[in-house]
């Protein structure tokens, strides 16, 4: 089976308050195959920095019962009932398939580390479907992946792709639960 390109969400909440939009987006996209939620979990932190763990998903059940709970496993969230491994699956976070070990800094997600107490965050594995013929011709023509990221409403503004009012609305949107912990 081809997978897409996959990427990890970790979206901060101060004082969640859903109301379906999100999922309804989610199932927006799938609906045209442009995505597929992998898996995804609401992670809780009470003040004392105590975690609870719910799993969020638009999954049909065949789906979940396939997948289990990827996101656990790859933050390293051991979920109550749940058996993450799967046989010829390699030895733990950052193991290869071949008995390889990934370098000690890319052994782990430490997102939990991340989320400030008394809030919650949602976390989303996605595959980009829309992306996979992309990463094939990339990869026939010899290209390899060497780094990815969002780009800053101010790096917008700098080359003309976003009006200089509009920046600071739009990085306070998307950085508004930033806070330390």
């Amino acid at each position: 089976m081809t997978i897409g390109p996959v990427q990890l969400l970790v979206l901060g909440f101060d004082h969640p308050d859903f109301h379906g939009e999100i999922i309804e987006e989610l199932e927006r996209l799938r609906e045209n195959d442009a995505v597929r939620v992998i898996d995804s979990l609401a992670v809780y932190k009470d003040a004392d920095g105590d975690v609870e763990v719910e799993h969020l998903s638009n999954l049909s059940e065949d789906e979940a019962i396939e997948l289990g709970s990827k996101v656990g496993a790859l933050v390293g969230l051991a979920i109550e009932g749940e058996d993450n491994t799967q046989e010829g699956a390699p030895a733990g976070p950052g193991a290869s398939a071949a008995g390889e070990q990934a370098p000690a800094d890319e052994q782990m997600w430490d997102v939990i580390a991340d989320i400030p107490k008394d809030s919650a965050a949602a976390l989303v594995l996605l595959e980009h479907r829309w992306a996979v013929p992309l990463r094939d011709a990339i990869a026939r023509s010899g290209g390899f992946r060497l780094g990815d990221g969002f780009v800053d409403p101010f790096d917008l503004v700098e080359i003309g792709l976003l009006a200089a009012e509009e920046a600071p609305d739009l990085r306070a949107m998307e950085s508004a639960g930033s806070r330390s912990s």
